[in-house]
């Protein structure tokens, strides 16, 4: 068994000046821009929810322009398994992660668990 959640939104935008990206969005979404750490911080900046309701990031990227969603398990082969019974594909994997394919075309993420709460909030999955 397993679990697995809704993790968050990403803005992939295809730039090379994430921190203007990041702080159109959040002015948009009235969410304050911050550096993540490490290697992370070239690549994402976290969108901070006053509210702490949702969890987004903004990401620059190569390809078109979109946003996804990420789904978070503590077992990610066990929950790419399930979805792909749900009829999704496999198209890359990434460090730890899988990005999928949904049957209706939308692209997302399954990622290791990584959010406070999550064993708590999670759905168990037989």
């Amino acid at each position: 068994m397993h679990k697995s959640r809704l993790a968050g939104f990403i803005i992939d935008c295809n730039t090379p000046d994430l921190r203007s990206a990041a702080e159109f969005w959040g002015g948009a979404l009235g969410m304050d821009p911050r550096v993540l750490p490490g290697e992370e911080g070239d690549k994402y900046m976290r969108l901070v929810d006053p509210e702490e309701r949702l969890h987004v990031e903004v990401q620059t990227v190569t390809h078109p322009s979109r946003v996804h969603l990420d789904i978070e398990s503590d077992d990610v082969e066990a929950e790419v398994r399930r979805l792909e019974q749900l009829g999704a594909r496999r198209v890359q994997q990434v460090q730890t992660w899988w990005v999928m394919e949904a049957p209706t075309g939308q692209r997302f993420c399954v990622v290791q668990a990584q959010s406070e709460g999550f064993a708590a909030q999670a759905r168990q999955w037989k």
